[in-house]
């Protein structure tokens, strides 16, 4: 069976959104879902409990209050990664499993990089969590295959469009350097090297590509797709101002779960 696993910056809902992204998500056929931009409050707690009733396994590293994170629900058997608790600075907004796969370990990560304003405040807040991200990562790094995926809050070089001046340098370097220092590949630009996507935009025209999906060379050859999902901003009201994005790997977990419909008419043990 392939490996699918998608991506949704979720928006910190409230409870009804909450519902909404919750029944929309258990309509998709994916093993493995990376939630970002998840809060401490009532709606990512109904996420969270709806997924654990219904007997999937739930990463959701504690969310100091206001602070947002990341949360991953599978449908197999695995591990919690120990990136989360080498991560110095915001840990909340970096976590992983580990699972086993046809072709060995398998990391699959989640982050939800911090945004940034003209402040000095949340520039230096972007840089520290950037620079801790490199420093966990490098001291975790093993011999496992890493998938990773989130919000970045990064644009690729050579972006379309471009918005000039939105992006310090060091903000760039986070995305070459995924290459360069840590040997992960834009799997979309892989499968896609051309085409204009965007996942989040204030207007049309003016769209960004901010989620994003990297994966080691050695995934590669068993990369079956990599596709943004826009419905989850196209609706009435929408569930979200992001784009999903879904990877599909020829590659099949060998402990799965006994799980059932997470939308199920039960109310998560919260409510």
């Amino acid at each position: 069976m392939p490996l699918n696993v998608l991506t949704l910056n979720v928006g910190n809902p409230a409870v009804e959104r909450a519902r909404r992204q919750r029944d929309w998500l258990a309509r998709r056929n994916e093993d493995v879902l990376v939630l970002t931009e998840t809060g401490s409050g009532p709606g990512t707690q109904l996420i969270a409990e709806s997924y654990r009733d219904a007997g999937w396994s739930v990463t959701f590293p504690e969310h100091p209050d206001k602070e947002r994170g990341v949360m991953l629900l599978a449908r197999f058997e695995c591990t919690v990664d120990p990136i989360n608790a080498a991560m110095s600075y915001l840990p909340a907004r970096l976590a992983g499993i580990a699972v086993d796969t046809d072709d060995g370990p398998l990391r699959i990560l989640g982050a939800y990089v911090p945004s940034r304003d003209a402040t000095e405040v949340k520039t230096t807040r972007k840089r520290e969590w950037i620079e801790a991200f490199h420093q966990a990562y490098d001291a975790t790094s093993d011999q496992a295959a890493v998938l990773l995926l989130g919000d970045l809050n990064v644009l690729e070089p050579g972006h379309v469009p471009p918005h000039p001046g939105q992006f310090a340098p060091f903000e760039t370097a986070l995305y070459t350097a995924l290459t360069h220092r840590h040997g992960l590949t834009d799997l979309f630009r892989t499968l896609h090297p051309t085409a204009v996507e965007h996942s989040w935009a204030r207007r049309a025209e003016l769209g960004y590509r901010y989620d994003h999906a990297h994966a080691s060379i050695r995934l590669l050859p068993h990369l079956a797709g990599c596709s943004y999902v826009h419905d989850t901003r196209s609706g009435k009201p929408a569930l979200t101002d992001h784009s999903g994005l879904a990877v599909q790997l020829t590659l099949t977990a060998t402990a799965p779960l006994i799980t059932s419909d997470p939308a199920a008419d039960h109310e998560a043990t919260l409510f």
